[in-house]
């Protein structure tokens, strides 16, 4: 198992690890630590280079596959049991941190005052969009939105995360704020992503530590997709 640093602190930049797995017709490899995140819950990977040897290789994705996590590499492979040292594009991954806690507060604020569920969300660097369960939508309620939001950001609420026992997060009300509850049944212990004062949600992602460093949401675009599903596309400024 590939501990995953990026989970243990998300300003992590370089890191060490030995080489467990080669992947050679993917020229992928799995590490026995890593700082760079794979694709997944919305979140695209992190992008960096490995150093080993004389060598600098770029890693274009990282991808968990069956419970192993995979580093393709563009150039050359290092060996099983080698060292490596890894670097993540931080400019990228900064960005992305300040995404996704943006997103965790709009949704707060769609369920804490319209009780309104995510069906679905996606994001890229500075840049995303959320899908809600709202009957009503409006360019007044998407106006008001994105103010009630911004107002909660501006505040520097500090965001936390901790790893629980399922039984036990389970019991936090409104933890799950999308429609189909995604977490894989085989999990025995959830991660929460917690706003202070704001938001709570189990949550696998990189986040900032406080909701000033998000900057200000502005969102760029709304329109329905069917009776009840709308879609609010946001940038981050």
């Amino acid at each position: 198992m590939t501990q995953q640093l990026y989970l243990e602190d998300s300003y992590l930049k370089e890191f060490s690890a030995i080489v467990l797995e080669l992947g050679i017709d993917q020229n992928a490899i799995v590490l026995s630590a890593t700082a760079f995140y794979p694709t997944g819950g919305g979140q695209p990977c992190d992008f960096g280079i490995l150093r080993f040897k004389e060598n600098i290789s770029n890693v274009i994705k990282v991808k968990r596959i069956e419970g192993k996590i995979w580093h393709y590499i563009e150039g050359e492979l290092p060996q099983i049991g080698e060292m490596v040292n890894g670097a993540i594009n931080w400019e990228r991954r900064y960005q992305l941190m300040r995404t996704h806690t943006a997103m965790h507060a709009m949704s707060a604020i769609a369920w804490r005052d319209y009780q309104a569920q995510v069906t679905g969300g996606n994001m890229e660097p500075l840049s995303g969009r959320l899908d809600f369960e709202f009957e009503n939508f409006n360019s007044e309620l998407v106006t008001e939105i994105e103010e009630k939001v911004n107002i909660e950001i501006k505040k520097g609420l500090a965001v936390t995360s901790k790893i629980l026992p399922r039984v036990e997060a389970e019991k936090i009300p409104d933890l799950i704020r999308t429609k189909i509850n995604l977490l894989p049944v085989y999990l025995t212990e959830i991660r929460v992503v917690s706003i202070a004062g704001l938001d709570q949600q189990a949550d696998g992602g990189t986040h900032v530590a406080d909701s000033s460093e998000i900057g200000t949401i502005k969102v760029t675009g709304y329109k329905s997709k069917g009776r009840i599903n709308k879609r609010i596309k946001i940038a981050i400024i």
